[in-house]
């Protein structure tokens, strides 16, 4: 299987021919970072606009790089939720017209999913079921219990901000340039993690829901107060890192407990987070179980992700390019599987 991957769910615009789901031919990303800056955030007409101008030109980038033509495609998979409204009917709207104009199948892929298979891309490693996701990325923290390609069941979820999202705010309190998870991550390097005792959600009960818009008050409040006005910015910044990076840790190890998970894997954008990743990996040694982390490339938003998603999931997300729609809602669960309270 040869697939063209179109992701634009957000800011960056995303091309890729993925072979297998395995193997990236090529991988193209272009970020909006600079048009967002002056912002603090993205602006979704920004992003929509951005996306019309450069999606063409990243589709033959794409197909360039990986020495292939449109009529040697085995289809089309695009991102078709859940994301920005007008970033995402640009995706969807020239998958369409690709897979229409060229005959071939065209997949339907949300996002989510595609961060799932992502640390599966150049891996040589092949999804072992059921495997634990931990999903952690700018508008999302879900811990995903992954018993197929068409299985994906949410056991945990955050119950306001997104550990990226916190990571931004965070950012900002702090004086620190957008993207503010890079940002956080270069300066709490330099910081004492334990310098601070910021809170930690706990679960309560059998939940594995998380919380982070508490801990984000917390470290204004602190920022506002005396001690907090002349405390050291780096140590700051790695004890509010530390902070969020136990709380993820401790739902995934109470998840792991409940289930013969044969693999765990960590995605997303703020997959990225050194802290994280290093966290993750003497989780996974203790556990006795892989821990699985995508290459760099590909934890943040890539269109790699989709094809690879789309590969694994087949018909189940054949789509009509007549009739397919963006959603930016799009539900999770697959063929109408509930969630798991």
């Amino acid at each position: 299987m040869l697939l063209l991957g179109i992701e634009t769910s957000c800011d960056d615009t995303a091309t890729a021919v993925v072979r297998d789901g395995r193997v990236a031919l090529s991988n193209v990303s272009t970020n909006q970072d600079a048009f967002h800056a002056k912002f603090g955030g993205i602006v979704p007409e920004i992003a929509s606009r951005q996306h019309v101008a450069l999606l063409g030109a990243a589709v033959q980038d794409a197909l360039e790089r990986a020495s292939a033509t449109l009529a040697e495609l085995d289809g089309i998979a695009v991102t078709a939720g859940p994301g920005l409204i007008g970033s995402l009917v640009v995706g969807v709207a020239s998958a369409k017209a690709l897979a229409f104009a060229s005959g071939k199948p065209l997949y339907a892929v949300n996002h989510l999913h595609g961060h799932i298979f992502a640390p599966f891309l150049e891996s040589g490693v092949e999804p072992e079921y059921p495997f634990l996701a931990l999903l952690v990325s700018g508008g999302h923290s879900q811990l995903v219990h992954v018993a197929s390609p068409l299985d994906l069941r949410v056991v945990g979820r955050t119950r306001d901000d997104a550990a990226g999202e916190a990571f931004d705010k965070t950012a900002r309190l702090l004086g620190l340039p957008f993207p503010g998870g890079p940002a956080i991550d270069r300066l709490a390097r330099e910081g004492n993690p334990a310098a601070f005792a910021f809170p930690r959600h706990r679960a309560e009960g059998a939940s594995l829901d998380m919380s982070f818009s508490g801990l984000k008050t917390s470290v204004k409040y602190f920022l506002e107060s005396r001690a907090g006005r002349g405390a050291n910015r780096a140590d700051v910044a790695a004890s509010f890192q530390a902070a969020v990076v136990d709380v993820l840790i401790d739902r995934l190890g109470r998840a792991a407990r409940r289930g013969a998970y044969r693999a765990a894997v960590l995605s997303g954008g703020v997959a990225a987070n050194s802290e994280l990743q290093s966290a993750f990996a003497r989780w996974g040694r203790r556990a006795g179980i892989p821990a699985l982390v995508p290459h760099l490339r590909f934890c943040t938003d890539n269109a790699a992700m989709i094809a690879a998603a789309a590969d694994r999931q087949g018909e189940a997300v054949r789509a009509d390019p007549l009739t397919l729609s963006a959603d930016p809602n799009l539900p999770f669960e697959p063929l109408g599987l509930a969630a798991t309270p």
